[in-house]
């Protein structure tokens, strides 16, 4: 049996990963998942595994160091997937980026350190390297990131590579394109803009619309993750893409089309300070492994909608309080 230290695993991708692990492993692995219960942490995105024997829900920070140096010793695998994550949130509160992101991941690099873990996944972000116009980029690029957000995860990435470097910690470095799927909170551009769609309110559209971002599928991002920890070679740096480049606009246009909707729902907002132009990876160095996504975008965003229309309850309960006050505030809705 594996036993795994999933740390933010309340959150979109994190849930989606410990889903993942036990569809395909069931009852051979053991997750223990390590939340802090912010407002993106939902304990609702788990309630179907809550009560299996093989999994454990600790609340918790990772920047606490004596939880952390409790719990590590009993795992083989640290995936980490624990940060602030909203690029927006970032500009207007930039501190508790730098305070989970950074000193998080250094809490977790020293008791692995300590403790000689088998694993270290650090899960970085393609943000890191800012925007690109023409190309892709390779792991071997300069990063040049443009949020605190950003800045925060780059600062992470490398501190987890120089405890490869400097130790011999077993790192292995992830940096992925926009995920998209079941669980994502509701302020990223498909979920808000799906259950705004389906409430038949404004989905406000940054700049012209036409900033471009890859896309992939949560479930395909949780299979490269599991892939490169068997597969991956330790110190290494692993670009994970969908291969789907499409402007903002363009995906507006789309869940408008598939849940029926007019356009006149479409609302032009300020660009945020610091918007990149446009992401993309080169990700020849993993398919080069032998991995591959399984799901093409229109019918994993098919999934992705039926998935909110199937669990309004699930979202109407976040679009309410603080992120109801945010949302306003932010779109001056």
């Amino acid at each position: 049996m594996i036993r795994y230290l999933v740390t933010g695993g309340a959150g979109f991708i994190g849930s989606n990963y410990i889903h993942y692990l036990f569809d395909k492993y069931d009852n051979n692995v053991h997750v223990i998942n390590l939340d802090k219960l912010t407002y993106a942490g939902n304990p609702d995105n788990l309630k179907d595994v809550e009560n299996r024997p093989n999994y454990q829900f600790v609340k918790g920070d990772i920047c606490d160091a004596a939880l952390v140096d409790e719990l590590v010793p009993r795992v083989d695998i640290i995936v980490n997937f624990a940060a602030e994550s909203h690029v927006d949130r970032s500009i207007g509160d930039p501190d508790a980026f730098i305070k989970t992101d950074i000193y998080g991941a250094f809490v977790l690099l020293e008791s692995a350190r300590k403790h000689k873990i088998k694993k270290f996944i650090q899960i970085s972000t393609d943000e890191v390297y800012g925007s690109i116009l023409d190309g892709s980029f390779k792991e071997t690029d300069t990063l040049e990131p443009s949020s605190p957000y950003s800045a925060s995860k780059a600062g992470a990435d490398r501190l987890a590579f120089s405890y490869y470097v400097t130790y011999k910690t077993p790192v292995i470095i992830t940096r992925c394109s926009n995920n998209f799927g079941m669980f994502q909170y509701p302020e990223k551009l498909i979920s808000l803009f799906v259950t705004n769609a389906l409430e038949n309110k404004q989905l406000p559209v940054y700049g012209d619309g036409k900033n471009i971002r890859d896309w992939i599928f949560v479930l395909d991002h949780c299979d490269a993750i599991d892939f490169l920890i068997t597969n991956g070679t330790l110190g290494q740096v692993y670009n994970i893409g969908g291969g789907n480049e499409k402007t903002n606009i363009d995906i507006t246009r789309l869940i408008l089309q598939k849940l029926d909707k007019p356009a006149s729902l479409i609302t032009w907002v300020t660009d945020r300070p610091g918007h990149d132009r446009r992401y993309s990876l080169d990700t020849n160095k993993l398919t080069a492994l032998g991995w591959k996504p399984q799901y093409d975008f229109d019918s994993a965003l098919t999934k992705t909608i039926n998935w909110y229309k199937d669990n309004t309850l699930w979202w109407s309960k976040i679009k309410t309080g603080e992120f109801l006050d945010y949302y306003k505030k932010h779109y001056k809705l």
